[in-house]
């Protein structure tokens, strides 16, 4: 009954240029459980563009069992997107790598030296379950770093099985990872918990970068109202996201 009295947030015009780069997305149409059509990929991008981003590094998943994506694929449909762009004068740099999973036909593929697609310098997005963690995390970050490769684990803060856990975290950063959070767990798209976890992430200077994860239409149009939202930006007031050094 007292809803009325609620303080609405102030908005203001989005403008996530502060941020330049994404880099975790699902743009590339078909080979995942992103987005499905080139025209969509053409749509998306333009809309990021209009957000204030000048660069998206689109991340397929590769799991084995249900998108078995290699770079061969990978690279394809990123040409094919590029195509597109240029015929409709987009201009934005689009590059691609990619979101492992962490399970055991992963580890086999780094044994065998099959090569990793990787962004920036020398960043590779990994992965767990949802339901339950890796149980060859560790070993599979160790491989990366004995590769000189830095591992970027993807939105911790939707891993349940660590929210009451914050030396989990600590324990990833300790093994040399970076952590990426996603931009839709901070306006409660993925739940309170969720939300909340990811707030004290950022709060404790914990994340590194932070990416839209983005799949489909409802995760774009909650990206616009989050980036309307002028205590958004706030929360970044003195912290350090290295989303920008992408740019280079």
């Amino acid at each position: 009954m007292f809803s009325i009295f609620k303080k609405k947030p102030t908005l203001i015009h989005p403008d996530l240029s502060f941020l330049g780069a994404d880099m975790h997305s699902h743009l590339l149409p078909g080979i995942d459980d992103g987005l499905s059509t080139l025209e969509e990929s053409v749509a998306f991008i333009r809309e990021l563009q209009q957000l204030g981003y000048r660069k998206l590094i689109c991340t397929p998943h590769i799991i084995a069992d249900m998108y078995p994506n290699t770079p061969a694929i990978i690279s394809a449909q990123l040409d094919l997107v590029k195509a597109a762009l240029q015929k409709e004068g987009i201009d934005i740099t689009l590059e691609a790598a990619a979101e492992y999973m962490v399970d055991p036909d992963m580890e086999k593929g780094m044994v065998a030296g099959e090569p990793l697609l990787t962004f920036g310098k020398n960043l590779v997005l990994i992965e767990m379950s949802f339901v339950a963690p890796s149980p060859n995390m560790e070993q599979v970050i160790f491989r990366l770093r004995l590769k000189g490769l830095q591992p970027v684990i993807a939105h911790p803060e939707r891993y349940g099985y660590y929210h009451h856990a914050i030396s989990q975290y600590e324990r990833f950063i300790e093994l040399g990872c970076l952590l990426q959070v996603n931009l839709l767990s901070l306006s409660g798209y993925y739940g309170k918990p969720v939300k909340t976890v990811a707030e004290t992430l950022v709060r404790k200077r914990m994340v590194d970068l932070l990416g839209t994860d983005m799949h489909h239409a409802r995760h774009l149009e909650a990206l616009k109202d989050l980036a309307s939202r002028k205590d958004f930006y706030r929360m970044f007031e003195g912290i350090h996201i290295r989303n920008r050094e992408l740019l280079l």
